[in-house]
């Protein structure tokens, strides 16, 4: 159930595709910064153990926002780092939540007509 919403945005994704023919440069964004989303939340992960330097939360919230949120997603529940802090799991969906709708407004407005 917790993987519902990159199973969603990927339905959206591909809607937008359809309809607004994105370039390949949209996924090719999504995926790296997911990636680099998620390489962060490890080293977070390890630096927590490790008691070492630790990465801030607003720049893993901005990864997210930057279209780093499926990785983030993952990272968060593959590697069990931070989701027992609720304040950060509301900042999380509220990220989330933003980059849907301003990836629905950017492809509309990215359109190859």
């Amino acid at each position: 159930m917790i993987y519902l919403p990159i199973l969603v945005f990927a339905l959206i994704y591909a809607a937008a595709s359809f309809v607004w023919e994105l370039p390949l440069l949209v996924a090719g964004a999504y995926l790296v910064i997911s990636l680099t989303c998620f390489v962060a939340y490890a080293i977070d992960k390890s630096a927590a153990r490790n008691g070492g330097w630790r990465t801030p939360e607003r720049t893993l919230l901005l990864l997210g926002l930057a279209c780093g949120w499926p990785g983030a997603l993952l990272a968060q529940q593959w590697l069990r780092h931070k989701t027992a802090k609720r304040s950060f799991q509301q900042m999380f969906w509220v990220t989330l939540v933003a980059n849907i709708l301003g990836f629905l407004w950017l492809a509309s407005r990215l359109a190859v007509r």
